[in-house]
């Protein structure tokens, strides 16, 4: 199993979110011009809850993944 960093949850009004940084190999599997779904992330090794959305690439780092799910008493 993969040795992947997993942040501590951080939050706004209406997601929670958290980033996870995996090893260098498992960023070369990292699609570039795309989101990961979450067969494709749970693929790769990354374990976490259900609800959780790969929702941004960060190009500098992308061995660094953000996740976000909404807040369960989020109003929209």
């Amino acid at each position: 199993m993969a040795d992947f960093y997993y942040s501590p949850r951080y939050e706004d009004d209406l997601y929670e979110y958290r980033h996870v940084h995996v090893t260098k190999e498992v960023a070369k599997m990292v699609p570039k011009s795309r989101l990961m779904s979450e067969t494709e992330w749970r693929a790769l090794g990354i374990q976490q809850s259900v609800g959780w959305i790969h929702y941004m690439i960060h190009s500098p780092e992308r061995h660094v993944l953000l996740f976000r799910r909404p807040k369960p008493d989020a109003t929209r």
